[in-house]
């Protein structure tokens, strides 16, 4: 009798197991590039940020954001972390400039070069 319950009682939590991973979520795989995406989306923040600063807005990094995440058709949970990455990186540079002065001519800069290299760095590895 009381193996008879012991049974029952594993049976059923087996059961409540797989009752609950059956009611989660599939979890989407990253993309391998998906790490370099966010910062280039960091960086394309930090840019949105510092460009209008030093008077230099010869680019609209958000809409240029906007077009890479239409090219790259992300579902909605990398949408949100790439869009996430790109306020990040507006933010981190608001927190700390109010000015065009040479620190923040120099990280605008770094920061182009930067994401020269990281968007040539995926077209290579990863386009088709």
């Amino acid at each position: 009798m009381l193996r008879t319950a012991m049974k029952n009682l594993r049976q059923i939590a087996i059961a409540a197991c797989l009752l609950v991973l059956g009611a989660l979520p599939a979890l989407a795989i990253d993309p391998p590039y998906q790490r370099q995406m966010e910062r280039l989306s960091e960086i394309m923040g930090s840019l949105y940020f510092l460009q209008p600063l030093c008077g230099t807005n010869r680019t609209d990094w958000r809409a240029q954001m906007a077009d890479l995440i239409a090219l790259d058709q992300p579902d909605e949970d990398r949408r949100q972390r790439l869009a996430g990455a790109f306020n990040e990186g507006y933010t981190a540079y608001a927190r700390f400039h109010r000015a065009c002065t040479p620190a923040a001519s120099a990280a605008l800069s770094r920061l182009l070069d930067e994401a020269e290299r990281t968007a040539r760095d995926i077209h290579t590895r990863f386009a088709e």
